[in-house]
């Protein structure tokens, strides 16, 4: 299951799952993220990160392309696929950088491509980037489950219990 769990008290609150089955990666990347402030989990493969992602429900992932068993894209799939992790942001990293392989992350459902070789601080501002684009899409969901429900209050409807129709009283 899980590798290592290593955190920075700068910003321990924000969780990574790291997924890569080289080992010297994991520990590179680990050491930047822990340097930025987030806790950090590892994993050396796809299988294994799946369980992590039941286990500890991280608030983004970074995960290696490239590895053997169950590859990055399907393992960002698999993790889009359910709806109680398909929120979790997916940064997908690989020495691949072209259009097919950057497409390829897109249809599979990650949030960004990061190329290998990639500096700390591109590193970093990729999962901040992830982790605000999150926030703000939690927030304008919110906004809008809070709209649904003003207007169905005033006019009197219901709305169904998965928010997609509104059930007039008429």
């Amino acid at each position: 299951m899980t590798d290592s769990h290593v955190s920075n008290s700068a910003n321990p609150d924000v969780q990574v799952l790291l997924i890569d089955d080289s080992k010297s990666a994991r520990r590179v990347t680990a050491s930047h993220l822990t340097s930025a402030g987030y806790s950090v989990v590892t994993a050396s493969d796809g299988f294994a990160a799946l369980a992590d992602v039941v286990e500890h429900r991280p608030d983004v992932i970074v995960a290696d392309i490239v590895m053997p068993r169950l590859d990055g894209y399907q393992t960002c799939a698999l993790i889009k696929h359910n709806p109680d992790f398909q929120s979790i942001p997916v940064v997908l990293v690989s020495s691949r950088d072209g259009l097919f392989d950057r497409a390829r992350g897109r249809l599979v459902g990650a949030n960004a491509h990061l190329a290998k070789p990639f500096t700390e601080a591109e590193l970093v501002s990729t999962v901040q980037q992830c982790l605000a684009d999150c926030a703000a899409s939690a927030a304008t969901e919110a906004n809008s489950t809070r709209a649904k429900n003003a207007i169905a209050t005033e006019s009197g409807a219901e709305i169904s219990a998965d928010e997609t129709q509104v059930v007039s009283p008429l």
